[in-house]
């Protein structure tokens, strides 16, 4: 079971948000506290992130605990809107570095958490309705999670939203085969996520005023809170996420 987090707000160091709080991304990635049966999110990460109007990544293949130069780096490094991804591999599929998270089509950065059961018994139809890869090169990855994203591009390219992407694709595969799917999206000024079997929370400050009408300084969408803060909140089960900083955090039914 994978761990993902989304930020958008006031630039932060990567390092912030990879490693800060008694709850971190890195500290999930030994000592996940939700997830379903594994104990370790060790076979990859990755880190995509905005900044002067680009979109960058940083994906590797080993447990960010090891990685003692991303955590430098992460420390010269601020950006308003970030994605983190903590893999776990399902059995059957590489560890390599192009199967780490996020994926990126554009502007758009991707994230599973999750699986597709009987993979292989549905893999035909999802690479149908994925279309041509070659709009999207991280979709060649050989795992479920690149199919899923392959599918959310092509709404994005069709016109959806960034929330619509999402919620179109669980739709989707849920009508082929069961499974967790639990994604998450940005395009470097909001965020979209998506529950669909897995733990998910929610939270907007620090700082938000309490008068109606205020917006958040920040938003953070990741699947365990990564502190003890009671300003996070949890999502309810079969929920699409929406959150940008003029309208906050909206949750709605899948």
């Amino acid at each position: 079971m994978c761990r993902h987090l989304g930020y958008l707000g006031p630039a932060l160091p990567l390092h912030d948000l990879v490693y800060a709080g008694d709850h971190s991304m890195e500290h999930q990635s030994y000592a996940p506290r939700m997830t379903s049966g594994n104990l370790l999110n060790a076979d990859g990460y990755g880190v995509g992130w905005y900044q002067a109007g680009e979109t960058f990544r940083f994906r590797r293949s080993q447990p960010i605990w090891t990685d003692a130069s991303f955590r430098e780096v992460a420390r010269a490094v601020s950006a308003p809107c970030a994605v983190v991804a903590l893999r776990s591999a399902t059995t059957g599929f590489p560890v390599d570095e192009s199967s780490a998270q996020p994926f990126r089509a554009g502007t758009r950065l991707f994230s599973h958490n999750g699986k597709v059961e009987d993979f292989a018994g549905v893999e035909a139809k999802l690479r149908e309705l994925a279309g041509d890869l070659a709009e999207v090169p991280d979709a060649r990855a050989a795992v479920d999670s690149a199919l899923l994203f392959a599918i959310a591009a092509r709404a994005w390219r069709d016109g959806a939203s960034l929330g619509e992407g999402l919620a179109a694709t669980v739709a989707t595969v849920t009508g082929l085969a069961s499974g967790r799917y639990n994604l998450l999206a940005s395009d470097g000024t909001s965020l979209a996520a998506t529950t669909w079997g897995d733990s998910l929370f929610v939270r907007e400050g620090p700082g938000r005023a309490e008068s109606a009408g205020e917006r958040p300084d920040a938003l953070w969408i990741a699947s365990e809170p990564l502190d003890a803060d009671p300003a996070w909140r949890a999502v309810p089960d079969g929920s699409l996420v929406t959150a940008d900083l003029a309208s906050g955090v909206r949750i709605d039914a899948l």
